[in-house]
């Protein structure tokens, strides 16, 4: 995404460009959609942490053994006609976003 807002919030400019989005759809074994995750990293940096990409976040990080602090930035829960579509349910859905800092710097 280079140096692309993508629409994320204003704590985007946090991460340092040009920066990598990386989105992982969480689902069942027979493949329901349950959860959408985006993360935003600085692209020069995002092998160091992400050796294996088709891996999550939550199992590359440790394998590493990375201290992360998430600081937590946002919590939503409103509707959304996107979302309505892709998961194919209506209703409210929950959010958020967050920085995680690694060695004082913002990571991700």
């Amino acid at each position: 995404m280079g140096m692309n807002l993508d629409n994320a919030p204003d704590l985007i400019h946090t991460v340092p460009g040009p920066r990598l989005r990386r989105q992982v759809w969480l689902r069942t074994a027979c493949g329901q959609k349950l959860a959408n995750a985006v993360s935003l990293w600085e692209a020069f940096h995002v092998d160091e942490y992400l050796q294996n990409r088709s891996l999550p976040i939550w199992v590359s990080l440790p394998r590493l053994r990375t201290e992360l602090y998430r600081n937590v930035q946002g919590l939503y829960y409103d509707h959304s006609r996107e979302l309505e579509f892709v998961f194919g349910k209506s209703g409210q859905f929950w959010g958020r976003h967050y920085l995680f800092w690694h060695h004082g710097q913002p990571l991700t």
